[in-house]
């Protein structure tokens, strides 16, 4: 897909949330670097046949669940060794208005999106210490952790926290040579999100972006590989990168 060494074969790389959507392309692009991918997510039917197709191992997994997460991580050094670099895809949305978000989907957007993505940087970060790898962790945020979305409020808020948490794991870890970074993509068509943005309301969303086009999935090839480099990006430590055309500062 490029063709700058970006230094990442035959490391192993996990990916969360990968049976589907950002999380599917992102899997299926390490693999074509050459790296030895694991991809994570609830879903194992839609896995297995994942790994097949990108000769990778996957590994069921709610990332909420701590206990599974530990598990997870010893599963995939035992098949495919230590993890070098871990994308931490998963995540989910629940739009509300602020005054009609409940106290459930307020804990299940806070548990997706910040507990489950913390520990799973710390299971692979205590790998890789011990294991003397200088890996790369990409926390997957949003636009939406850099400025307010209407209706998005508790997504926004874990997002932006993301963002904090980031830089504090790039502080603690960057002694051990982690290089640990947050990509913050814009509005990317999936399809997840395909119907609603050709909606009237995805209409009018397109038509207050920079370039009045929504972003696709392989828009942000460039931007993990860099996060995901080694010897290239080894200077590289604590960067938060958008990837949303400009929405961000608009």
């Amino acid at each position: 897909m490029t063709g700058f060494d970006f230094d990442i074969a035959g490391k192993v790389a996990l990916v969360t949330g990968a049976s589907s959507g950002l999380g599917l392309r992102f899997a299926k692009l390490l693999a074509a670097q050459g790296a030895r991918v694991a991809v994570a997510a609830r879903r194992l039917d839609r896995l297995q046949a994942l790994a097949g197709e990108i000769g990778g191992f996957a590994v069921a997994l709610d990332v909420t669940d701590v206990a599974a997460i530990g598990q997870a991580v010893v599963a995939i050094g035992s098949e495919l060794g230590p993890i070098a670099i871990l994308v931490n895809n998963a995540g989910i949305s629940r739009p509300a208005r602020t005054e009609d978000v409940t106290e459930a989907d307020y804990d299940a957007v806070m548990a997706t999106n910040l507990k489950g993505p913390f520990f799973m940087a710390q299971a692979a970060a205590r790998q890789m210490v011990a294991a003397g790898i200088a890996g790369r962790i990409v926390n997957i945020a949003s636009v939406a952790g850099l400025r307010p979305i209407g209706q998005l409020t508790t997504y926004a808020m874990s997002k932006a926290a993301l963002v904090m948490m980031t830089k504090a794991m790039a502080r603690d870890w960057g002694r051990h040579g982690i290089g640990v970074h947050a990509l913050c993509p814009g509005y990317i068509e999936t399809e997840i999100n395909s119907d609603w943005l050709a909606s009237p309301e995805g209409e009018k969303l397109r038509a207050i972006q920079p370039q009045r086009r929504f972003g696709k999935p392989e828009d942000l090839d460039a931007a993990l590989l860099l996060l995901c480099a080694g010897a290239p990006g080894r200077f590289l430590n604590g960067t938060i990168m958008s990837a949303d055309d400009g929405f961000a500062v608009m």
